[in-house]
């Protein structure tokens, strides 16, 4: 068997896999989950040997089966994803995660059709090509359960209690949240995805074509109609920032080499949950959550509840600020702190928010932009360390997979993107900030100064 063979090549990395992720559930006294059960939190879920085993598997397995298949199959596979889509989506908005809850035995689609009100013929199709993908188990003839898939996409509320667009249906519950947020709004968007991109002098994102709006997408979740859906939206990104390790934000920079009292300036900073972090972690610095007036009134709550004595003994003040694009407020600032805020934007304005830092900050100024970092998939001097041949550089679907999904994702709400770490420092060296370092990870903290 050789190694320069791709087939044998990847088939060795899913087999070292398996047996890294057997070894360390064994080494526990677990047995791996299983596909047929429902989803329960284990011990290994956030184990990063697990993790990089598991991508490692899953980047292989794809390649494998885009290697083995032929062509035409391939294609009958990806030009209609989006009935997977449409028929997440309607499980979502049907509840039927919820309806299945407990029932491991299954319901016939006579009984769940009868409580959402669909033809149970068709809902046995439309289940049947979820479960035929693993979400759902078709356990007997038109007699489906929850798997492990489908089983995350439960809400929290019991199913007596669950409302149609209340503003809590998604709390709670990030991946029916997430599936919510991408078979509706932005799956709609797509409508005008092409027109916008053959169009190069367009600047209205393909969301603000379709919904007919000059609103932004925060904007537009602010109206009355859909606050609920703004509400699904921050219940979708709580659930990828609980994935976010603290040792992120306390890693990503040299916070201890700061002076006591030096000012830390969260810039959009929503609620300010990452300053809970580093207070905590960094007790000699001061911090301010800014962000737009109504923002920081729930932001206040939050940390009415979290750590009053903080923000009354001063160390996390609050700034009301006007939009990025306006000058900045908080001047001669030590560091200021930016997460996930350029990717919603395209360069000419990710220019003029850095460039109203640069105009505000001191000689001995820093900004630290928590953002992630678009991987190539073709090898990079300025990328990671290689995986192993024959795999894709970035790792295909199993890395690259979201973060691509991600960059189109951001194309089509707001004109925004994913960049690499070139365009990273280029954006950098164009506004005035000198790149210092970057330190990597599922958020990638960049540091930039001002001389």
């Amino acid at each position: 068997m050789s190694n320069d063979n791709p087939l044998f090549a990847l088939a060795a990395i899913i087999s070292s896999g398996v047996h890294t992720l057997n070894d360390a559930y064994s080494q526990r006294g677990h047995s791996f989950p299983s596909l047929t059960e429902p989803f329960r939190p284990g011990p290994l879920d956030d184990d990063k040997d697990v993790a990089d085993a598991t991508h490692l598997i899953v980047a292989a397995a794809h390649q494998i089966i885009a290697t083995v298949r032929k062509p035409m199959d391939t294609f009958l596979d990806y030009a209609p994803a989006m009935y997977m889509s449409r028929t997440l989506g309607f499980a979502d908005e049907m509840n039927i995660a919820d309806l299945l809850k407990d029932k491991p035995e299954g319901m016939h689609v006579d009984d769940i059709g009868a409580k959402i009100d669909v033809d149970s013929v068709t809902l046995a199709r439309i289940l049947r090509y979820l479960a035929t993908r693993h979400v759902f188990r078709e356990v007997a003839p038109n007699v489906f359960a929850n798997n492990r898939l489908s089983s995350f996409m439960e809400k929290v509320h019991p199913i007596e209690e669950i409302k149609p667009k209340s503003l809590t249906l998604y709390d709670g519950a990030p991946a029916a949240a997430f599936v919510g947020h991408a078979t509706d709004e932005t799956f709609k968007s797509l409508d005008n995805f092409s027109s916008f991109v053959r169009d190069r002098k367009a600047k209205d994102p393909p969301f603000k074509l379709t919904f007919k709006t000059q609103k932004t997408l925060w904007q537009w979740y602010e109206e009355p109609d859909n606050q609920w859906r703004g509400r699904r939206f921050a219940a979708a990104m709580k659930g990828f920032g609980d994935h976010i390790p603290s040792s992120a934000y306390i890693e990503g920079f040299d916070w201890q080499s700061l002076k006591p009292d030096s000012v830390v300036v969260d810039v959009g900073g929503s609620l300010g949950t990452a300053m809970l972090v580093l207070v905590n972690a960094f007790p000699h610095l001061k911090f301010v959550v800014q962000d737009l007036e109504p923002v920081i009134v729930d932001a206040r709550k939050f940390w009415d509840e979290k750590a009053p004595e903080l923000v009354s003994s001063g160390q996390v003040s609050f700034q009301g600020a006007g939009n990025f694009f306006e000058p900045q407020v908080s001047k001669q600032t030590d560091v200021y702190f930016l997460r996930l805020v350029l990717h919603d934007w395209p360069d000419s304005a990710n220019e003029k928010i850095l460039n109203n830092l640069r105009a505000v900050a001191a000689p001995h100024t820093k900004i630290v932009i928590f953002d992630t970092i678009m991987p190539l998939a073709c090898p990079d001097e300025a990328g990671p360390p290689p995986p192993p041949f024959p795999l894709l550089a970035n790792l295909g679907l199993a890395v690259g997979g979201f973060l691509t999904m991600l960059d189109l994702q951001m194309l089509t709400s707001f004109n925004g993107q994913e960049r690499t770490f070139t365009q990273f420092v280029e954006l950098g060296a164009r506004t005035g900030w000198k790149f210092e370092g970057v330190k990597p990870g599922m958020l990638s903290a960049f540091v930039f100064s001002t001389a």
